[in-house]
Order: structure tokens, then C-alpha cells, then sequence
């Protein structure tokens, strides 16, 4: 979801996702504006599965979170990747992993493991346990609740198996200060053959956190490689 302030036609499509008369639609390239009356019929294009969306209900089409930097972000890179074990843990530990990495450091399995679910945990205690901490993560609320009652999602999260997507990004983004950039595959991007190697970024968390400032020193991003089978891995 794109970070904007939330004026003028936002605030209308934010009121109307809150009120079950828009369907969120997270899009692979930034739009123009944001647009409440797609077709109908118009099927969901979620990069991270949220909402499965197929009804007579407005679609609220908001570009991914590259906003304005997206035709500097759409250039292609090239990086290595880290397999990531796919055991419904794999954005948790793609995250420690990246962490890890940037600090100089490795994390065996069972580090690995137990740190992913530690994040796990920790969106879990900021959105369901916290009422004062849940506020300042709109964003993450509005992306869960359009696709299932936050009492369901909850229940799911506690589960070893959860699958973490753009909700559990938009929260750990800033529980962990860390900027965060997700990447598809350059042939998934333009349709190309497997034989292109490089990435393209569709989506940036925390890009605050990067940037020098008074209180905190800038951060290196971690780099997610992510598939359209709902899998992390990590680009370094």
C-alpha cells in the first residue's frame, strides 16, 4: 500500500475499505490516481495474497509502496540469492537472515528459526494484544481487515505455519526500524524468458530508517526476493 498522506481521495477510499464498500487491490505498478470504480469483474492482482477479491463491491486500486520513486526503483539488479527454508516461516526468517547479514553475522537454523518466530510474535503483540501500539500501524489494519476479521487473523498469526505477507511487512518495517525492499524476478516483471538474472523491486518498507538523522544511524535495506508461489528469499 502506497505510504501517502492520507487527504483528499485517500481519505475517501480509506473510509470506504474501512466500511466494506471497496475491495483493496494492491497493484504490481504504481497507478496515476487512485480509482474506485473498476470493473466489477475485475479479478484481484495482489502481489502478497491479500484480499481475494471477486465481487460487485468498487474496487480501491493503490499502487505499491515504490510511489514516487517507482521509475528510478524499475531498474534492474542484480544480486545474489539466499534460499530460504519454505516452512511458512519464510518471510520471518528471510528478514532475520537479511538483518543478520548486514550486521556481519550468520544464524544457524535453529537461531534462524527461533528469531523468525520472535518476529512472528512480535507483530502478533503490536496488532493483537496492543490497543495503543495497533493505532500507529493503520496501514497494516486497513491491508488485514479488507481480507478476513482481525480476530481470525489473530487466531492464524500464533501459528508456527503463518504466512507473513505486506501486512506483517508494513508492521516489522518499523518495529524494527529496518527499510526493506521486495523484488520479483526480471522475467515475472516483463514477461521475458528464465534466462533474464536480474531483479526488479516492486515494493519498499521503511525507506525512513535508510536516511541519515539526528536519532539513528541510516540502515542498509534488506533485500526480499519474492515468488508468485507466496515464498521469501533473501538477496544479498
Amino acid at each position: 500500500m502506497a505510504h501517502k498522506h492520507l487527504n483528499g481521495g485517500n481519505a475517501v477510499i480509506l473510509e470506504q475499505l474501512r466500511n466494506g464498500t471497496a475491495k483493496f487491490e494492491l497493484v504490481s505498478s504504481p497507478v496515476p490516481s487512485v480509482d474506485a470504480a473498476a470493473p466489477p469483474n475485475k479479478k484481484n492482482t495482489s502481489l502478497f495474497g491479500i484480499g481475494n477479491c471477486s465481487s460487485t463491491l468498487f474496487f480501491a486500486r493503490i499502487g505499491s509502496s515504490l510511489g514516487e520513486q517507482s521509475s528510478a526503483m524499475k531498474k534492474r539488479e542484480y544480486f545474489s540469492v539466499q534460499k530460504v527454508t519454505g516452512d511458512g516461516r519464510c518471510l520471518f526468517r528471510a528478514l532475520v537472515k537479511g538483518m543478520a547479514h548486514n550486521k556481519g553475522t550468520a544464524l544457524n537454523q535453529h537461531e534462524e528459526r527461533e528469531n523468525a518466530d520472535e518476529l512472528r510474535m512480535a507483530v502478533k503483540e503490536t496488532i493483537c494484544e496492543n490497543d495503543r501500539e495497533r493505532i500507529l500501524y493503520e496501514e497494516a489494519l486497513i491491508a488485514i481487515t479488507v481480507d478476513e476479521p482481525l480476530k481470525r487473523y489473530c487466531q492464524r498469526i500464533g501459528r508456527p505455519d503463518f504466512w507473513g505477507g505486506e501486512s506483517e511487512l508494513l508492521v516489522l518495517s518499523k518495529l524494527c526500524k529496518q527499510p526493506i525492499i521486495v523484488y520479483i524476478p526480471e522475467h515475472e516483471h516483463r514477461g521475458t524468458s528464465w534466462g533474464s538474472s536480474g531483479f526488479i523491486p516492486i515494493a519498499e518498507y521503511g525507506s525512513e530508517f535508510g536516511k541519515v538523522s539526528k536519532n539513528l544511524k541510516p540502515r542498509k535495506p534488506v533485500r526480499l526476493l519474492y515468488s508468485g508461489k507466496n515464498h521469501y528469499d533473501l538477496l544479498v
